[in-house]
């Protein structure tokens, strides 16, 4: 259940595109010279990017399990970038089997890499959206055949609501997807700040790079009181809105030095 979308030759390779960099930080091979060029001007700048992808995946992890443990057996995953294995739905389903994911990104890269990492066996399925638009998001036939709105829902939305624009109203768009979900429901969330790199100006100039380099979509960083307005209405769970190796670590976590270099800020939380 994949939406291609478009033809290769219709993907735009002029610009750095966002998934295509993050998945250079995380080492990957799904991306073009402009992605690399870009990311690696991010990376010369501030190398403690590829540390940071690399915690909002464990992240991501650590909170698909709890939100399956939970009982939720649903899970709406937006801004989804090129798979890196393990992906939402294999956590989940190594959990419970019957756990359905539906995929959603606005990149086409993704969508042809969908159908070989991302959907298979009627329980997974990936389709092209934009974050805001929640309306065509919510309404999306695979969203339809996968998730019921009756039912307990795990919407995530990770590294993502950095890329919208504060004009664009990012708070507003995070209530529209939780208006739409049942009590019960869970919001998974990272976001990047700059609060741990006030006075770095490589920090600043890494966060440049997208809009230098003309990229799909520009970096918002923000501080911890304005990403914590995201889960208004929702009681987040402990330990709270903190940087992303803090959230329930099951492994030791790294030295009080290179976390201090991590700018990155997680949390779950449920609509009671």
């Amino acid at each position: 259940m994949a939406e291609q979308g478009f033809a290769a030759d219709q993907i735009d390779t002029s610009r750095p595109h966002p998934a295509r960099m993050y998945n250079y930080y995380l080492g990957g091979k799904d991306n073009y010279e402009v992605d690399r060029e870009a990311a690696q001007r991010v990376i010369d700048l501030a190398p403690e990017l590829v540390p940071m992808a690399q915690a909002n995946r464990a992240f991501m992890h650590r909170a698909v399990k709890l939100v399956v443990e939970s009982g939720v057996r649903q899970i709406i995953d937006i801004g989804t970038g090129i798979p890196a294995s393990p992906n939402t739905h294999e956590v989940a389903q190594s959990l419970a089997p019957d756990v359905r994911v539906a995929y959603v990104d606005n990149d086409p890269i993704v969508a042809t890499h969908a159908g070989a990492h991302l959907v298979g066996a009627g329980s997974t399925g990936f389709f092209l959206g934009d974050l805001r638009d929640p309306a065509s998001i919510l309404g999306h036939p695979t969203i339809g055949k996968l998730i019921d709105f009756d039912q307990p829902v795990g919407l995530m939305l990770l590294a993502i609501l950095h890329f919208v624009r504060d004009d664009e109203d990012p708070a507003e768009l995070v209530a529209a997807y939780l208006d739409a979900l049942p009590v019960g429901s869970f919001l998974v969330m990272t976001h990047s700040t700059a609060d741990f790199h006030q006075a770095d100006a490589n920090w600043a100039q890494a966060r440049d790079v997208y809009k230098d380099r003309d990229a799909t979509a520009v970096l918002s960083l923000r501080p911890h009181d304005q990403i914590l307005r995201f889960f208004d209405g929702l009681e987040l769970l402990e330990p709270g809105l903190v940087q992303a190796p803090l959230w329930r670590p099951d492994t030791p976590v790294m030295p009080t030095e290179e976390l201090a270099h991590i700018g990155f800020y997680g949390g779950v939380a449920v609509k009671r």
